[in-house]
């Protein structure tokens, strides 16, 4: 019992130690997202606002005492949207990943163990979505739901789930002749107790990898959405909203539009540098330079 504990800890050592061997920009990236998801959980505790209070007097004002960053067009503290906008995108990113993984796992496994025209069929109809532009596939999906948080999260989750089930189809086809589940076989076990008890965990490395990096796709395709105004319904405090709303006024006021701008940029390039980080500490063969 002791060796096993003893294993767990010196694997949970390398896995730091490589994850965190990377760089000072690792670890810039990996506080980004630590303060992006504490800014989110506790945004209300953070302002005095709400994002939708308005003081007219106030419209297009510069940073003050009252408001540190200033107001938008009508009057609302940019600080406190920014705030909870960045609630939005981070429920959005992880509704969609979180949906998208479950289907598109449980599709790549099954084809890829299954095989044959089960397999094929599913591949090139991941193929086809894949040959989509992700943007103009959730514009078009988009215009069937309401531009709520969940119906945008449902969109967004259709457009990656052909990443997850490409990644898993060719990982399952590979792991599916070792000798483990030739055993399996052997002694009668079930088809699904094969697939979700020996292949699915041997997956699991990679989906941790896939999924994080899937965040920041998700959060940059509802910013996108938001932005060209077929995304999240303003007043909400998206900040792909905050941008579309506040370009107008870059000579005026321009942290308005700034401000959620870069909030994007550094939350989805730090979802995919911290990705590439877990993909070296996962799989110690993948050692990649940032």
């Amino acid at each position: 019992m002791s060796e096993g504990k003893a294993k767990k800890t010196n694997g949970a050592r390398r896995f730091f130690r490589v994850f965190f061997s990377r760089g000072w920009v690792t670890k810039l990236c990996f506080g980004i997202i630590v303060a992006f998801v504490f800014i989110a959980v506790f945004a209300p505790l953070l302002t005095p606002y709400t994002p939708y209070e308005q003081n007219l007097l106030s419209i297009l004002a510069g940073p003050s005492g009252e408001h540190l960053l200033g107001c938008d067009n009508i009057g609302r503290d940019t600080l406190t949207r920014l705030l909870y906008g960045a609630r939005v995108s981070l429920v959005t990113g992880l509704l969609s990943s979180i949906w998208a993984a479950a289907v598109g796992t449980t599709i790549g496994l099954i084809a890829g163990y299954v095989g044959g025209w089960v397999n094929t069929l599913v591949m090139r109809i991941t193929d086809a979505m894949i040959a989509i532009p992700p943007i103009i596939f959730t514009m078009v999906l988009s215009t069937m739901v309401t531009g709520n948080l969940l119906g945008i999260s449902v969109v967004i989750g259709v457009s990656i789930i052909p990443s997850y089930i490409r990644m898993v189809n060719g990982l399952v086809i590979s792991l599916r002749e070792n000798d483990y589940v030739t055993a399996a076989n052997l002694i009668g076990q079930k088809q699904l107790v094969i697939m979700f008890r020996h292949l699915l965990p041997n997956c699991l490395a990679s989906l941790i990898v896939t999924f994080t990096m899937n965040v920041g796709t998700a959060i940059m395709l509802e910013s996108t959405l938001s932005y060209l105004g077929v995304g999240i319904i303003p007043p909400t405090p998206a900040w792909g909203v905050m941008v579309s709303e506040g370009y107008k006024y870059l000579f005026n006021q321009p942290l308005v539009a700034i401000l959620p701008g870069i909030c994007i940029m550094l939350v989805v390039i730090a979802f995919n540098i911290v990705g590439d980080a877990l993909r070296d500490a996962l799989d110690p063969r993948l050692r990649g330079k940032l």
